[in-house]
């Protein structure tokens, strides 16, 4: 297995454990991070993004379970599928959410990661009848862009 497999590992087993401090040590400092719910996240956004997701699911963790697999990596690049199964804070819905993840390496460390899902699979299952009904537009992805936004937002906030 070679370092960046290693070090794909290394952070979903930080995360699987909710060791954030652990998942923000694979990340090298100038990060760009993106998923549908986190577009465009840099730098220390990115590992606070991640802070705020292991707090709340310290807060409530009945239901948590993440798997990882398919692990792949060269010197340069590198991809893993991962499933999460927690319960929606906001909500309090089950999720199982399948996730495939893409990474670029620079000095040992990932420096670009990003997640790719079904939007409006997950929010069937995070907002329920809601998520069904608009969970495909683009404004309903948009608003929970915003909601995220505010929420980390906020989060560093009170983190300084």
């Amino acid at each position: 297995m070679n370092p960046n497999e290693q070090l794909i590992r290394q952070f979903y087993t930080s995360f699987k454990h909710l060791d954030a401090q652990g998942m923000g040590a694979c990340y090298h400092a100038d990060i760009c991070f993106s998923d549908p719910a986190f577009p465009d996240l840099k730098g220390k956004e990115a590992g606070a993004m991640w802070a705020m997701l292991v707090d709340a699911l310290k807060k409530n963790p009945q239901g948590w379970k993440l798997e990882f697999e398919k692990v792949n990596a060269n010197e340069n690049e590198g991809s893993c599928r991962w499933q999460a199964y927690y319960t929606f804070s906001l909500t309090g819905r089950k999720v199982h959410n399948i996730i495939d993840a893409h990474f670029r390496f620079k000095n040992g460390k990932i420096i670009e990661h990003t997640d790719t899902f079904d939007f409006y699979r997950w929010a069937r299952m995070a907002f329920g009848f809601t998520g069904l009904l608009l969970g495909w537009t683009a404004f309903f992805k948009r608003k929970v862009q915003a909601t995220t936004t505010k929420r980390l937002a906020l989060y560093l906030s009170r983190s300084d």
